[in-house]
């Protein structure tokens, strides 16, 4: 009997696949074993959620730099976590600057508030030296700028801002710093308060090996105690109140949190840590270096950017993004194509008009994964080249 190909997933700047064993065995063992309602009651099986809750609050803030347990906001997500720390702090009559290759996930947003006449808004570009980003922010920061909002790493390039330069100079002249870390956290050092971050939001499902369903604020100011609120209702303290309460994090968590959830998170977490950041970021710069070797063997393909990281984004010549990833499934291989819900990026890198596909690793690929992924490149092309030579 002819064995199944072995899926290769190159797919993981969207969410890494396979998820450790102690995450998976983790979320099991909460949902047997823990399956109260987290800070809602007294008894024993809320204790334990509540237990879990706060361990994993305590591990984030430790691996975040963060100034307690109490500066971790659980979300949903990246984009809830970038949503509430967008809306919450910004005012009538603000400007907001972002960077020029963002995920909607900023650019909406941002975007919504600009179109209610509530705020105005302009973008730096972010590419060049230390130097030179500064200077594009120093070109572009109005007086009335209250906050600068950036992607640490884009989702389609392997460009790393420099963060705590940036921080730094939102510090000194009083700008609300807001970084999005969907793409950096748990690929490269991240400390709010070394970096002078306000709110860092990032998602657990990616760089940090959690389940999806989850995300955080790493809260490294007090910006986010008089915010606006975007849900209300139960906080499990100060029930009496019409108001949420005015503190971290329960002004921001309305409602149950996923605690099986979150015990997967405490898992990832320490699984990065375990490895290490740098072991782990030198482990896909070295894959990027052998896809990036071998796919540029090949001249029917485009890559785009040289800088080596966890992502690589390519065409090839005669075939639109989509047929490439279809391509590419058929022979078990996943990767994403198309705009990867990033226009702004996708401008900036000149492939506005046929989106891209992307490659993107994780510490489980191997070199073997990339053999097997450059090698059906090439079939495809060969292919292709068959189709046109006999049309």
């Amino acid at each position: 009997m002819k064995s199944e190909k072995r899926t290769v997933y190159l797919d993981n700047a969207a969410t890494t696949f396979p998820k450790p064993d102690t995450v998976t065995n983790a979320i099991v063992r909460c949902m047997r074993e823990s399956g109260g309602n987290p800070g809602r009651g007294s008894h024993r099986m809320a204790l334990r959620a509540a237990e879990i809750i706060y361990a994993c609050r305590e591990e984030a803030a430790n691996f975040f730099g963060a100034d307690g347990a109490e500066r971790i906001v659980f979300t949903m997500n990246t984009t809830y976590a970038l949503n509430i720390a967008v809306k919450s702090v910004l005012r009538a009559g603000d400007h907001v600057l972002i960077g020029n290759m963002e995920h909607n996930s900023v650019l909406r947003p941002v975007a919504a508030l600009a179109e209610q006449g509530k705020i105005t808004y302009t973008t730096f570009n972010v590419r060049g030296t230390t130097e030179e980003i500064l200077g594009n922010i120093r070109k572009t920061v109005r007086t009335n700028t209250r906050a600068l909002v950036c992607a640490h790493i884009p989702n389609t390039s392997n460009v790393e801002l420099p963060i705590a330069e940036i921080g730094a100079f939102c510090r000194k002249r009083g700008t609300l710093f807001i970084v999005d870390g969907a793409q950096s956290a748990g690929h490269v050092p991240i400390n709010v308060r070394d970096m002078s971050i306000d709110m860092l939001c990032v998602p657990g499902h990616k760089g940090l090996y959690g389940p999806q369903g989850t995300g955080m604020i790493v809260a490294g100011s007090d910006a986010l105690l008089s915010g606006n609120t975007l849900m209300e209702g139960g906080s499990g303290i100060h029930s009496l109140d019409r108001r949420m309460p005015d503190v971290l994090p329960e002004r921001y968590e309305a409602g149950t949190l996923p605690t099986p959830a979150i015990a997967g998170l405490l898992e990832g977490i320490r699984f990065v840590k375990r490895i290490g950041i740098a072991e782990i970021h030198d482990a896909e710069a070295e894959l990027w270096h052998q896809a990036y070797d071998r796919l540029s063997e090949m001249p029917s393909v485009q890559l785009y950017e040289k800088k080596p990281g966890g992502v690589i984004v390519f065409n090839i010549d005669g075939l639109s993004a989509a047929d490439v990833s279809e391509l590419l499934d058929r022979e078990r291989i996943c990767v994403r194509s198309g705009y990867h819900c990033a226009s702004m990026a996708h401008r900036a890198l000149g492939t506005i008009k046929t989106g891209a596909v992307r490659a993107s690793f994780s510490v489980f690929n191997t070199q073997r994964d990339i053999q097997t992924f450059t090698d059906a490149v090439r079939k495809i092309i060969h292919e292709r080249k068959k189709e046109l030579l006999h049309s």
